[in-house]
């Protein structure tokens, strides 16, 4: 009932069922922050995504499902042939090892492990955990991971700055859409 209640012409996270249907269909009004994020931090730093095997750990609404959306469209940051890997898929750690570049949001502190990373891999972590001790990390154990990934982001510092920034971009997005109505 809430996320009906917000017009999607205001939900610059991209939560209303009518602009999760946009992003489906490959017309977005507006990106999904954490996702868009990541696709940013791909095409950024020349990181290929097309013809490439991406794995997304987690299928959350807010993460997982609109980031394998963003990834399998045509362009820049998508053309990738993506797989969706969850609590219930079975050898988890043998799909994982198969990806040129895994996206862990699964969040479950330091869940993915050297073992379930292929060697050169692009990991990008987009958990957020905090462990009894009180330290911040990631999905992904990076002590190890960085030993066998190509690239890796860390936690905290990694995604979570893209977040906010494709947040404030989808803000002014929304207030240029309210101008030209006006």
């Amino acid at each position: 009932a809430v996320l009906h209640a917000v017009s999607p012409m205001k939900d610059v996270d991209c939560f209303h069922p009518e602009n999760v249907g946009l992003l489906v269909q490959g017309t977005p009004r507006f990106a999904p922050c954490t996702p868009y994020g990541v696709q940013q931090l791909l095409i950024r730093n020349g990181i290929e995504t097309a013809g490439r095997h991406a794995v997304v750990l987690g299928r959350s609404d807010i993460v997982g499902k609109p980031m394998a959306n963003l990834l399998v469209q045509r362009g820049p940051g998508g053309d990738a042939t993506v797989t969706i890997c969850h609590s219930r898929t079975r050898d988890l750690a043998a799909i994982t090892r198969q990806a040129d570049i895994l996206i862990a949001a699964i969040g479950q502190a330091q869940f993915v492990t050297a073992d379930m990373v292929k060697p050169g891999a692009v990991v990008v972590d987009v958990g957020m955990n905090r462990l009894d001790s009180g330290k911040l990390v990631g999905d992904v154990d990076f002590d190890s991971v960085r030993e066998v990934a190509g690239h890796i982001t860390p936690v905290p510092g990694g995604v979570g700055p893209l977040t906010v920034t494709m947040l404030l971009k989808n803000t002014l997005t929304a207030a240029t859409l309210a101008a030209a109505r006006s």
